[in-house]
């Protein structure tokens, strides 16, 4: 037989377009349209309905960046009609190629009932089916004239990111408003074509059973009269029945469809909007479950559920009763899909917290698994939070978007740092918004890792971030794919379903040990600094909060807060979404977020100054209190007292220019440039920087990295770099040295001390930031030989390795550590310690002069200037916080990461303030002191081993303790876990290495 493949390929190509796809509206009559644009921040529903609008044109353009226009459209179904199903088509301006990235509608009735979202490959509204002639038709659109920041050409600078800044011109042209008919058939015929087309193309051209498909397409057309589409198409659709009906093989992959939209709580668009993106998509999905009897759909992110209920209640009766009918499902048990490298401990607790009690209190659900598609690369740390918080399953996605390494597994068994597994499925379909393609479904089944032990994966399915969700269209592929030769299965199912069955046939799934770090985004450790500090502010002081609250509650009735600590937790945790902290939002977000930090500042402070004003009593006697968890000059752990008197460190000239400062523990000498050329440990009588370096090095690198300017630091960076060396001044300052530089358009002043009695050279940083796509780093050249070093992360550290010996090694040229790196020789170490910076790199060298000994450095990541999506990124004055621990072991890494987190406070009282709880054990960290959360009155305590070993530790109440329990994050009593002893107060505590434990203590 002759090949005319291509022949067919092309004709099937055309007719669809030109012919086919334009049958399912056969008849058309326009509406007529009205608006009115309200004139600031988007209103209330009833007063979008109630405003009075003007005429407005198909053609016109409307919507300036950021507004909201209200369309009335309204029309008559014409007689002839009758019987037939109608829809109206309500094109508001929309790019088919951009779901979620432009202007987008929630449709009214009349009296304020959401009917579904407007989205760019949403458009229709069913009016009628059958429909009654002379109908009258009247709804409302909420629009958003959201501007488009990624564009065709993306990365481009822009000032449309902020409200501030973007100007008034209109974005969009309305395009369609009409009445039409609906035909159905024409509809299937044109999912048959697209189902049958795509699974085609996507089977080798010797496979016998592409070519039946051919055949049947052909055949197809053949029946199809495309002078009469809609006349015709029944019978062109029977031509295609038998190909159709074709089962397929038993060993066929199996998709999981699970429906979804993948909303990015802020992203390029303010929190604000992201309120309404959830409502018109929920809506949709509300309506295509009473459409679709085999669909099932699932949300993320319990935050998002409260805007519904909070801002939408019309929206949220719809979502109540979805959820009660089980098939619009609530997933991930987070209060958002945040960022899992830079919480803290707590704070990433607290998202498991606060997102499994909203399910269970408005649900009664408990989520398994733990959803994060788009998440930029997952901590050592997080399998034993996700246990803890009892759950046992992880979903990702975006580990497929790394640059040099392709994952080995799509399903997998992850184990933390404790040794926690958390069973783990990547989709190999390789996006979050997958629209049942066949390209998608092949690529799926191709792409999976884990072929011969196990079948399943799961694709999640629909437009996200205000795209609409799963569209009718999807749905009805996935309805052909269920049981199709040559194509995956598919069955829609809810994420539990998946992951019990994927367990089931995959009892023994390989390992992977340690961090799942993303190949890519490195530079959001980094980007947008303030809101980096704003989170590590606002987590230690919602300690210190909880702590003195807690104590000043047991203590003396303080009346402990619990609803104003809940919902400040909330706007911490929803500051930690995946493209706020990371800092990849666009300017408006990153504003916002600044202003809301300084409020929660504010406001806990107000809560730790009268719990402690409390707690202190009236009297003159000076005191210090110490949040902390391990005493530090004689003040204990969670207590106040008077501090003891120290000597103050002395500073004298240095012979050839410069300062050496000396506490008779550290020596260390800058020289007239403003650089430490040693810093020398003299109880160990071991020098810490490298011979002939100099650390506290400012270096200056360019960065533009090829794409995701806010997100990404491309390796080439380091190709060139500028030593900041040249001094403005270097002066006495106090105790101290102050040094001065400038460089380009920037100003940097740093201050440098001893702390008294310590080992801990302070560098307190203050940067006036004006440069344009730079990279600022920190670097201390250490004369230390070590193949790898220790970041602390969530309840423990990660050792990473200082040499590249591997691509994967390689990749990892910019990381995360929490409050300190850490690095050491047997017997002696080093540790950068800091107060709110994330990013860091440590490289190695073997000195070919000299001594021929290693130099290990560290450079910590201080500021860039990226210019999208916010052009302004960082300008302006930041202040830092590090320190340079010499001869720290790691149990000196971690106390002086506390505390360079957790300054002392003082104020005047009646006398010492004994602790709530106190250990006796350093290794044994306790993050949280609080009451519980039910309001009970029981106190709370939660702890980790923190050194890497195994401890034993004695925890003792300082109040009477009538029962102690083992629990999960939630609080509650763990079944299997024995209850520890409790005597007179005192817990006996054995742990394992990193061990997280969360203890319930009732008062007596």
């Amino acid at each position: 037989m002759h090949d005319d493949r291509s022949l067919v390929e092309a004709r099937l190509k055309r007719v669809l377009d030109e012919r086919v796809r334009p049958a399912v509206y056969p008849e058309s009559v326009p509406l007529e349209v009205a608006v009115w644009h309200a004139p600031g921040e988007p209103v209330p529903v009833a007063e979008g309905l109630a405003a009075e609008p003007e005429p407005i044109e198909v053609g016109a353009r409307w919507g300036a960046p950021w507004g909201t226009s209200w369309f009335r459209v309204s029309g008559t179904v014409p007689e002839a009609w009758a019987g037939r199903t109608v829809e109206a088509i309500l094109d508001l301006g929309f790019d088919e190629n951009m779901p979620g990235f432009q202007c987008e509608g929630l449709v009214y009735r009349p009296d304020g009932t959401p009917v579904k979202g407007l989205n760019p490959r949403n458009q229709w509204v069913r009016v009628a089916a059958p429909a009654e002639g002379g109908e009258q038709v009247r709804l409302h659109i909420e629009a958003a004239s959201n501007p488009v920041i990624l564009d065709y050409h993306p990365f481009l600078p822009t000032q449309l990111g902020d409200k501030e800044t973007a100007g008034s011109d209109p974005q969009y042209t309305l395009t369609r408003m009409d009445l039409a008919v609906f035909d159905e058939t024409v509809w299937q015929l044109v999912i048959d074509l697209e189902v049958l087309g795509e699974l085609m193309a996507e089977l080798p051209v010797e496979s016998a059973r592409r070519w039946d498909i051919l055949r049947a397409v052909d055949k197809a057309l053949d029946a199809l009269d495309l002078q009469d589409v809609n006349g015709t198409a029944d019978r062109a659709r029977s031509r295609l029945t038998d190909v159709l009906a074709t089962p397929a093989a038993p060993s066929a992959h199996r998709i999981s469809a699970v429906g979804h939209a993948h909303i990015d709580s802020a992203w390029l668009w303010p929190l604000r909007e992201t309120v309404r993106k959830v409502a018109r998509t929920t809506s949709n999905m509300t309506a295509l479950l009473d459409d679709e009897p085999e669909f099932v759909f699932a949300m993320s992110q319990a935050q998002q559920w409260a805007w519904v209920r909070d801002h939408r209640p019309e929206v949220w009766a719809r979502v109540k009763k979805a959820v009660a009918d089980g098939r619009f499902v609530p997933a991930g048990g987070m209060w958002v899909e945040s960022d899992t490298n830079m919480p803290g401990s707590e704070a990433m607790a607290r998202q498991f917290v606060h997102g499994k009690r909203f399910f269970l209190d408005e649900f009664g659900i408990e989520n398994d698994e733990a959803w994060l598609p788009d998440t930029f690369g997952f901590a050592a740390g997080l399998p034993q939070i996700i246990k803890a918080a009892g759950s046992k399953y992880l979903l990702t996605q975006k580990i497929s978007w790394s640059q040099t390494n392709k994952f080995p597994h799509h399903t997998f068994q992850w184990e933390g740092i404790d040794g926690t597994r958390i069973f783990t499925h990547f989709p190999p379909v390789d996006t979050y918004n997958c629209s049942m393609k066949g390209s998608e479904i092949a690529h799926a089944a191709r792409n999976f890792k884990d072929k011969g032990v196990a079948r399943h994966s799961l694709a999640p399915t629909g437009w996200g971030d205000g795209g609409g969700g799963t569209t009718r269209e999807m749905v009805a592929k996935a309805a052909r794919l269920r049981d199709l030769e040559g194509s995956a299965t598919v069955t829609w199912e809810t994420p539990r379903e998946f992951f019990e069955k994927a367990a089931a046939e995959y009892p023994e799934p390989p390992v992977w040990v340690g961090e799942l770090y993303l190949e890519l985004h490195r530079a959001t450790l980094t980007s947008q600094a303030k809101t980096k500090q704003g989170n590590r502010r606002s987590e230690h002081l919602l300690r210190e909060a909880e702590l003195w609250a807690a104590t000043a509650a047991v203590r003396t009735g303080f009346p402990y807060p619990y609803e104003d600590l809940d919902r400040i937790w909330k706007t911490v945790l929803l500051h930690q979404f995946h493209d706020i902290l990371p800092g990849s939002s666009i300017a408006w977000v990153h504003r916002e977020a600044r202003r809301t930090y300084e409020r929660v500042a504010e406001e806990l402070t107000g809560i730790v100054e009268a719990a402690q004003r409390a707690l202190a009593g009236e009297g003159d006697t000076p005191l210090v209190f110490n949040a902390a968890p391990h005493a530090r000059a004689g003040i204990p752990a969670g207590g106040a007292r008077t501090p003891a008197e120290q000597d103050r460190p002395a500073r004298s000239d240095r012979s050839g220019g410069g300062y050496v400062l000396d506490n008779g523990l550290l020596r260390v000498e800058i020289d007239a440039r403003g650089l430490v050329v040693s810093a020398y440990d003299i109880e160990a009588d071991r020098e810490t920087v490298a011979p002939g370096r100099a650390a506290n090095l400012l270096q200056l690198h360019p960065d533009f990295p090829n794409m995701w300017d806010a997100w990404d630091v491309d390796a080439f960076y380091r190709n060139t770099v500028t030593d900041l060396t040249d001094a403005d001044e270097v002066v006495p300052d106090g105790d101290g040295v102050r040094i001065v530089r400038s460089f380009g358009s920037s100003r940097v002043t740093q201050l440098l001390s001893l702390a008294p009695g310590e080992r801990r050279l302070t560098l307190d940083t203050e940067v006036d930031w004006h440069e344009t796509e730079k990279f600022l780093k920190l670097a201390f050249p250490l004369d230390v030989h070590a193949e790898r070093y220790a970041s602390e992360t969530q309840f423990g550290h990660f050792h990473r390795p200082t040499h590249t010996n591997t691509s994967w090694e390689a990749a990892k040229f910019e990381a995360c550590n929490h409050r300190f790196v850490h690095l050491a020789e047997p017997g002696w170490g080093v540790a950068v310690v800091n107060d709110s910076t994330y990013g860091h790199d440590v490289t190695r060298t073997v000195r070919t002069d000299g001594d021929g000994g290693t130099t290990t450095t560290v450079r910590v990541s201080l500021l860039r200037a990226p210019r999208f999506p916010d052009p302004e990124t960082d300008q302006g004055v930041h202040r830092f916080r590090h320190a340079l621990v010499p001869g720290a072991g790691i149990e000196d890494a971690v106390r002086e990461g506390w505390r360079i987190n957790l300054p002392e406070r003082r104020l005047t009282g009646g006398g010492a303030v004994a602790p709530l709880v106190t250990c006796d054990q350093d290794a044994v960290v306790v993050t949280a002191v609080k009451l519980a959360d039910d309001g009970s009155g029981d106190v709370v305590v939660r702890f980790h081993e923190a050194f890497g070993g195994r401890a034993r530790a004695t925890l003792t109440a300082g109040f009477e303790v009538a029962d102690v329990a083992v629990t999960d994050l939630l609080e509650r009593p763990l079944a299997d876990a024995p209850a520890p002893r409790a005597e007179g107060g005192r817990i006996a505590l054995r742990l394992r290495p990193f061990e997280l434990m969360t203890l319930r203590l009732r008062r007596a």
